[in-house]
């Protein structure tokens, strides 16, 4: 009998518990928990505050050489870097990104471009990047940048990015890749990268609208996970009044290369 009454106080302190929950969570419009009746609200905020950090809110630092390859063209090679790193949490960002393209034969940089950005995740697979964009070569600009990065459906990385030059001309470049795994370390990586613009920009020789297609394959091995040379094959074409330019000063508007790189991350 004491059994039964010990039971039926038991399970009566339960229900007045649960009637009582949402009442005692609205009480003064704070959320409520019940260790914070236990341990102290303010001993509470400190725990969370220490796991937070612990799962979450670690500061990390990223640096991978996406590309660093040799093209060769039918009529000229092209030395290509293209690199970025980031330093932050799961949240917060601060990415640096470079591309370079440099000429062998004739000793000099074609592009180079230095963009920092600041990264606020905005979905579990998304960040949303703003910063600005510092060109060297061919001409010396200053570009505002509002753009996003991560891992579409499918696997597909994305990094698609809006240019507002200091001379206000907009562009834009989009770039996807994916990774099909051919063995645990033989990795085949499709590639294509799509650039456009708002307007004719004679300066830079680009014309309105698509200026540019590369879209190619890269094939490589994994000696370690952090470095795995490749090889490749990449086609190259320019379109509308940008083509015009490029064939107007004796160049190919289409052509396709002929890749070797390296891959590495730390």
């Amino acid at each position: 009998m004491r059994k039964v009454t010990i039971i039926r106080a038991g399970l009566t302190g339960l229900v007045t518990l649960a009637a009582s929950g949402p009442a005692l969570a609205q009480e003064g419009g704070e959320p409520w928990g019940q260790a914070d009746e236990i341990w102290g609200e303010a001993e509470m905020a400190e725990a969370r505050e220490q796991v937070l950090a612990s799962h979450g809110d670690l500061r990390t630092s990223y640096f991978q050489a996406e590309r660093f390859e040799l093209q060769a063209l039918d009529d000229e090679d092209v030395l290509v870097f293209d690199g970025n790193a980031w330093f932050g949490g799961d949240i917060n960002k601060l990415w640096l990104k470079s591309e370079l393209e440099y000429l062998p034969d004739e000793g000099e940089f074609e592009e180079a471009e230095v963009q920092a950005l600041w990264s606020r995740a905005i979905s579990p697979y998304f960040d949303l990047q703003a910063g600005i964009r510092q060109d060297f070569e061919p001409r010396g600009r200053t570009h505002a940048v509002l753009g996003v990065q991560g891992l579409a459906p499918y696997l597909f990385e994305l990094d698609a990015a809006a240019f507002l030059s200091a001379d206000g001309d907009l562009t834009s470049r989009i770039e996807t890749e994916y990774e099909l795994l051919l063995t645990q370390r033989l990795i085949l990586q499709p590639r294509a990268e799509i650039e456009l613009a708002a307007q004719d920009i004679p300066e830079l020789e680009t014309g309105a609208g698509l200026v540019s297609l590369n879209a190619g394959l890269r094939l490589r091995y994994e000696i370690k996970r952090e470095f795995a040379p490749y090889i490749g094959v990449e086609y190259q074409r320019s379109f509308g009044d940008t083509a015009d330019y490029i064939e107007a000063a004796g160049g190919d508007a289409e052509g396709t290369a002929l890749l070797i790189g390296i891959r590495a991350w730390y």
